[in-house]
């Protein structure tokens, strides 16, 4: 079962953290990744730029619209997800206790229900 860890929490500079200040969290964040690659249940990471250079884009009332963000005025913003291969539920808590995130935001877990890959769309169960 494929499941995201989605990663909300503050932006450092809502908050006043510094790039300085960011340094302990990146090693953090380095730890983690590389034990999930080395248990075999790492499928991607991304961490994302700033909710200030998002784009948003929508066809919902019959034509293009288009908004530079932020596009929802929050304290916490997606800031990140990890696609993790594992077994249940369970398993994606202990992952997501041990992220660095767990300390000062929200994470958000939500199973997969379909991905892309091989040229196909394949169902997670």
């Amino acid at each position: 079962m494929r499941y995201a860890l989605l990663l909300n929490n503050p932006e450092p500079s809502d908050v006043g953290i510094t790039e300085e200040d960011m340094e302990p969290a990146r090693a953090a964040f380095d730890e983690y990744a590389k034990s999930l690659e080395a248990a075999g249940v790492l499928v991607s990471v991304d961490i994302l730029q700033p909710v200030a250079v998002s784009t948003t884009l929508t066809l919902r009332n019959g034509s293009l619209q288009i908004q530079d963000g932020p596009f929802a005025d929050t304290k916490e913003k997606l800031n990140g997800v990890f696609v993790l291969e594992l077994p249940d539920l369970d398993a994606a808590l202990a992952w997501a206790e041990k992220c660095p995130a767990a300390q000062y935001g929200v994470i958000e877990i939500r199973p997969s229900a379909l991905f892309f890959a091989d040229g196909r769309w394949q169902s997670t169960t």
